[in-house]
């Protein structure tokens, strides 16, 4: 089995890779809350089409339904818990002593 050594090179694409600028990561984490928003307005409009669906009497799985609904309950939920992180994290952000 043969052993490679370690290269400077390599050691230095490593290091380069893992550091970021602020305005990356920001824009990184507001893309990602973006993405949750866009979801949760995604399955609340399927979940409100399927309501109004199964109220007008039209033929819906009430299992479909509730399985929607409940998506969007929990779509909720990791959103304002999402929200309510980014929150604290900023306020500790500003407590910090420069």
């Amino acid at each position: 089995m043969e052993i490679n050594p370690i290269s400077i090179a390599g050691i230095k694409n490593i290091a380069g890779a893992s550091t970021q600028s602020a305005s990356g990561i920001v824009s990184d984490v507001g893309s990602t809350f973006q993405q949750l928003l866009e979801s949760l307005s995604e399955t609340e409009k399927t979940s409100d089409n399927l309501m109004k669906q199964f109220s007008s009497g039209e033929d819906v799985e009430l299992h479909e339904l509730l399985i929607s609904m409940e998506q969007t309950d929990i779509n909720f939920r990791v959103a304002i818990n999402v929200r309510d992180k980014l929150v604290s994290a900023y306020q500790e952000i500003m407590r910090m002593q420069v």
